[in-house]
């Protein structure tokens, strides 16, 4: 209980509510801008947190995050753009139930379900946080070893267009990780005679290129979009009739969209599907889906914004992160000099607390915010592309410089940024990439020292059954996809079987 006093303590601080305030604000309005995302604005605002305490800068960052996935709902209900990838699936519903004059209504259920989620899921934060660092106090480096190993095989199922080009991204991550000299051995890798990779390469610039300035090129192709804009906004919270035809989906999506965060290297957008997807199939008016069902507005919000604080239950706990986001705060967290893990919460749990009071007050926030400010969000939808995506190049390069003061960090963020924009085009996900350059040095390291421990002897590995379980679950990741394909071909092809015997008859 006195971590928790310490923490919520730390978080008292005018100064670092004012920061939260502004983590929220700036993630609503980056969260309802189609095109801009949270991962992108959480890259921007590293390299600007460096002169601040760790507290403020990383409650900054978890606001921005909580707030991000919230704000992509309201352009997403009022002009059908989904201002991030996670409130797609609030599209469905929520712009049919806007153009039918009850944009309010729509809002509302968005923000009561968002905020649902997200403290259901930080409870379980902080709850399954310090029992999960506990366990993993036990981990040796075999250990360690299968669970980044189980964490790059669920990059299989996340963004882009196929398993095999995610995992092909994750796999170029742990290349590009290997830069360097190489802890156990000494040996200098893909160095080419620069000093300035002798320590591998950052990953700030890495991080700022894919997320910031390879969407700035996606985005320059379509600078001549025209959204269709639902105008009369007149926002109202959720009627006793809606929140008894949701509280079951609210509750039901809360905890897949948990579960899914709480996965490595899973995310908002799979929970935000799945919430849609489960509650369209427990619904009893199934036929409504896609016509303005309040269900299909609760199902994807309470899923996406409880695959927030899912997402940080592996990333403090175990120092694997569960979506692109955390593993960009997992990033800010090394930078200011923590060791994310076990050891972030035996040592200072009072830090991991105010983590969470920040989250929890930037739900709340949010909240507020969206509901007073929505028709305002709206329209900064009208800002030209022409005029914002310049200024978001400008502070891309000077993020990138301002960590290091080094001038090769900027070409870095350029080389990344021209390496984004041509994987998104040919439909492999920039987030795997980020994830094989976080997990990659843990992946090299433990292998390393796994192999001295059992004097490169590999079988030992099958000595623990943690690691053994891990094998398993990574097994299960990688043929799980392929697998299900394989299922839905089978019905299909049942179904057409049948169809023809009915027409026969």
């Amino acid at each position: 209980m006195e971590p928790m006093l310490e923490g919520l303590a730390l978080l008292a601080d005018p100064f670092n509510i004012f920061l939260i305030f502004v983590g929220v604000f700036v993630g609503v309005m980056v969260g309802a801008l189609p095109g801009l995302s949270s991962p992108m604005a959480v890259a921007l605002l590293l390299p600007f947190t460096i002169t601040l305490e760790p507290v403020p800068a990383i409650a900054m960052m978890a606001a921005l995050y909580c707030a991000g996935t919230f704000g992509g709902s309201i352009t997403a209900i009022l002009i059908n753009a989904p201002g991030a990838p996670p409130a797609a699936a609030t599209a469905l519903d929520g712009y049919p139930m806007a153009k039918r004059g009850e944009a309010g209504r729509a809002l509302g259920l968005a923000a009561v379900s968002s905020i649902s989620g997200g403290i259901f899921s930080l409870v379980i934060f902080l709850l399954a946080a310090p029992t999960l660092a506990k366990v993993a106090l036990s981990f040796r480096p075999p250990e360690y070893f299968a669970l980044a190993v189980f964490a790059l095989s669920m990059l299989a199922s996340i963004s882009g267009k196929s398993s095999l080009r995610n995992l092909i991204a994750g796999a170029v991550g742990v290349l590009i990780g290997t830069m360097g000299i190489h802890l156990t051995t000494g040996v200098e890798r893909f160095t080419f005679d620069l000093p300035e990779l002798t320590e591998g390469i950052e990953f700030v610039p890495v991080l700022i290129g894919l997320f910031a300035v390879a969407e700035l090129l996606k985005q320059s192709q379509t600078l001549n979009v025209a959204y269709e804009r639902v105008t009369s906004v007149v926002i109202r919270l959720p009627s006793r009739e809606d929140l008894r035809k949701v509280r079951g989906t609210i509750l039901r999506s809360s905890g897949i969209g948990t579960f899914i965060g709480i996965l490595p290297a899973e995310g908002a957008t799979v929970a935000a599907i799945m919430g849609y997807n489960e509650a369209r199939r427990w619904s009893k008016n199934k036929d409504e889906f896609g016509t303005g069902t309040p269900e299909g507005i609760a199902g994807p919000e309470a899923a996406n914004n409880a695959a927030t604080g899912g997402a940080m239950v592996p990333t403090l706990a175990l120092g694997i992160p569960g979506s692109a986001t955390t593993a960009i705060i997992l990033a800010a967290l090394i930078m200011h000099g923590f060791r994310p893990g076990p050891f972030l919460m035996k040592e200072t749990p009072e830090f991991v607390y105010a983590i969470f009071g920040a989250m929890l007050v930037a739900n709340f926030m949010f909240l507020a915010i969206g509901l007073a400010g929505a028709k305002i969000f709206s329209r900064i939808t009208l800002i030209p592309r022409a005029l914002l995506w310049p200024i978001v190049f400008t502070f891309s390069m000077i993020g990138s410089y301002a960590l290091g003061n080094s001038i090769f960090d900027v070409w870095v963020t350029l080389v990344a940024g021209i390496i984004g924009f041509l994987m998104l085009r040919h439909g492999f996900g920039t987030a795997p990439l980020v994830m094989g350059l976080i997990l990659g040095k843990l992946v090299e390291e433990s292998l390393s020292q796994s192999m001295i421990m059992f004097d490169n002897n590999w079988l030992k590995f099958f000595e623990s059954p943690i690691v053994v379980l891990f094998f398993a679950l990574t097994l299960l990741g990688l043929f799980w996809p392929a697998g299900v394909r394989v299922h839905a071909m089978i019905s299909a092809r049942s179904g057409r079987r049948a169809g023809d015997a009915n027409t026969a008859k």
